[in-house]
């Protein structure tokens, strides 16, 4: 693999190599439960330094502008940058109860029909609480109900 393309990788997984699984490896056992405790861990650590610079950055940009459509830019900026951070709280939210479904052994299996959901998937969303077929199911329901 191009060093490029190592490196985007890594970077989408926030610095976490893809766990490799072992050949009859039972799943959900406790290496890929550290894992996945390490990349939300990271993934939190990740959100709130977010939160730490926002913090920040409205401090220091705080300005009473005498132009309205200068006060104007900067309240719309910080509006946005408010709004993806209640996200961004919301999802931290939603780590944390993941990390508590893992405590309880309860992490990687589908709330719905319970099978296994999947590294793969649960690597690229270590929040997801649903195997594909049924969160697909839910999203074409949810298209149907809501037109």
């Amino acid at each position: 693999m191009p060093d490029n393309a190592k490196k985007a990788e890594s970077i989408t997984l926030r610095g976490f190599e893809p766990y490799q699984m072992k050949e009859g490896e039972e799943y959900m056992n406790e290496a890929q439960q550290e894992h996945f405790k390490g990349l939300l861990q990271t993934w939190k650590t990740e959100l709130m330094e977010e939160v730490d610079r926002t913090v920040s950055h409205m401090k220091d940009e705080a300005a009473n502008f005498p132009d309205p459509a200068d006060r104007a830019s900067q309240e719309e900026e910080f509006s946005l940058e408010l709004r993806t951070r209640d996200r961004e709280r919301k999802l931290i939210k939603k780590i944390d109860s993941t990390m508590e479904l893992i405590e309880n052994d309860d992490y990687g299996y589908c709330d719905t029909c319970g099978v296994e959901i999947g590294i793969r998937r649960l690597e690229a969303r270590p929040t997801a609480t649903q195997c594909i077929d049924c969160k697909t199911l839910d999203e074409i329901k949810e298209k149907q109900v809501g037109g």
